[in-house]
């Protein structure tokens, strides 16, 4: 499956990684690469893999999924990674987030919303629920990032609102007719100027702001 979608599970749970194997291996193009019992080692199957896609727990023994999100950022691995956790965990899911995480899931997710969130954050896309997005912006400075939005262009302000929106780089590219190339220098453009770390913290600085559509 040479276009397939590379994912690696890293789940301390057996059963756990074998149910979502079960449910992804039905999928033509999602192939699971590999697997994981803890955060470190996901971080080395990730680097010797290369994943398009990571399924990660948030709490495990030894290096926890937060810890495995921010040794993969400082490893500048391009995984999107997609934290799976309990609905009682949703507090946990926040630093996640925060770490680079590209969005989350619940254990108990429907096998086909489970691929659909799969090629979701592959696609460029950020999952972020509601209830999670309104407690990482509540717990947000309220001045963060103000007033470097002055220094945005026009058209870096749309990049962001259409961000802001999920929209992928492709599908930015294609709503401002530009190249992906163009989109990607615009968002390294935004994320040095308003000192973010990735698109996720995009998006809410954006919802904050005023910037969102």
């Amino acid at each position: 499956m040479a276009d397939a979608i590379k994912v690696l599970l890293v789940d301390d749970h057996q059963v756990v990684r074998r149910g979502l194997r079960t449910f992804l291996e039905v999928q033509d193009d999602i192939e699971v690469v590999g697997e994981a019992s803890d955060g470190a080692e996901g971080v080395a199957r990730a680097e010797e893999l290369k994943p398009d896609v990571v399924l990660m727990d948030v709490k495990m023994p030894g290096m926890d999924g937060v810890e495995a999100l921010r040794k993969l950022r400082e490893l500048d691995n391009p995984a999107r990674v997609l934290i799976v956790t309990s609905f009682t965990e949703q507090r946990t899911v926040i630093p996640a987030l925060r770490a680079g995480a590209a969005g989350y899931v619940y254990k108990d997710v429907d096998p086909d919303a489970l691929a659909g969130a799969i090629r979701s954050v592959h696609a460029g896309h950020i999952l972020l629920q509601p209830e999670v997005a309104g407690a990482l912006l509540s717990q947000e400075e309220t001045n963060y990032g103000q007033g470097r939005g002055s220094s945005l262009t026009e058209r870096e302000r749309e990049v962001l609102g259409l961000i802001a929106d999920g929209r992928s780089n492709r599908e930015i590219a294609r709503a401002l007719v530009l190249s992906e190339k163009t989109v990607k220098t615009h968002v390294s453009n935004i994320l040095m100027k308003l000192d973010l770390a990735d698109r996720t913290q995009a998006a809410l600085w954006a919802v904050r702001h005023g910037v969102a559509g």
